[in-house]
């Protein structure tokens, strides 16, 4: 978990259950997540942090000034956003991957064709990155056909250290050894960088899963991995992603989700198919 803008500094506010609320009306109308009083302290630490750093004491204050103010906006949704992730997390999809979707897709393609793939959201890049790697080691046709990996995520502050490619070793611990030689810099100052040829493939584009204004510019995809991101909406904002999933799909391509999560419950739009490795769902 990130903590953007955190400061040792900080004097922790104690907020009212309004203000508490407040936060929560404006967290779920920018990205859809759910933020009650059951998350106070988690609320009041990283509010008191956006307060130190813009020098606004009064919490009434401050929250105007994040609504008017779209940078300040953009860091305190950073601030909230939850980056745990790691290479590899959830491989059984990549391997559903490489095993069935693909091979599925390619049935209507030629050589050459662009295949697209979307990670949403990506986090920090292990997400974005771990498709790629996958690929390169366990699809043998990966060099036949143009593949176009892209990683989104609504923390733009994640986004930065994804491009950067920096990683500690407990974002590495799940890859073979080998593999972390192929694709990683010798470890510096106890962080390993991507090499450029891996980092310079794979494309980082802000935008925000319920909102499809940041979506139009990227068009459509493949293949979508949505994972562990729909256990923080409600009802509604599920709906929502899920339509923008939709509309963010060629006709054919898959959506992949957390293991706890489930399109079905959701909507009826997409077909489930199950896979030797995974449950997935399709656009008709």
């Amino acid at each position: 978990m990130t903590e953007p803008g955190a400061t040792a500094s900080a004097t922790l506010a104690a907020l009212s259950d309004d203000e508490i609320r407040r936060v929560g009306e404006l967290l779920y109308r920018w990205t859809g997540m759910i933020f009650g009083a059951n998350k106070r302290y988690y609320i009041e630490r990283r509010i008191s942090a956006r307060m130190a750093r813009s020098g606004l004491p009064d919490v009434r204050a401050y929250l105007g000034f994040a609504a008017a103010n779209a940078a300040e906006r953009e860091a305190l949704i950073n601030a909230f956003t939850i980056n745990e992730t790691y290479f590899y997390r959830e491989e059984h999809q990549f391997a559903a991957l490489a095993r069935e979707i693909l091979p599925e897709l390619i049935r209507t393609r030629r050589p050459g064709d662009l295949i697209r793939i979307w990670s949403m959201p990506c986090s920090t890049g292990e997400e974005a990155y771990s498709i790629a790697i996958w690929l390169l080691e366990n699809w043998p046709l990966v060099d036949a056909y143009n593949i176009e990996i892209v990683g989104s995520d609504v923390d733009t502050a994640a986004l930065d250290l994804a491009r950067a490619g920096h990683y500690a070793a407990r974002a590495l611990a799940r890859l073979p050894g080998d593999v972390a030689e192929r694709y990683f810099e010798p470890e510096r100052g106890h962080r390993r960088k991507i090499i450029d040829d891996l980092r310079e493939s794979v494309r980082f584009i802000p935008a925000n899963i319920v909102d499809r204004s940041t979506l139009a510019g990227l068009g459509r995809f493949d293949v979508i991995l949505c994972r562990n991101l729909l256990i923080y909406f409600d009802d509604d904002s599920r709906l929502q992603a899920a339509s923008n999933l939709f509309e963010s799909l060629n006709g054919g391509g898959f959506v992949c989700l957390g293991h706890s999560e489930s399109m079905a419950r959701i909507t009826d739009r997409f077909t489930m198919a199950r896979l030797e490795d995974a449950i997935v769902y399709r656009k008709p």
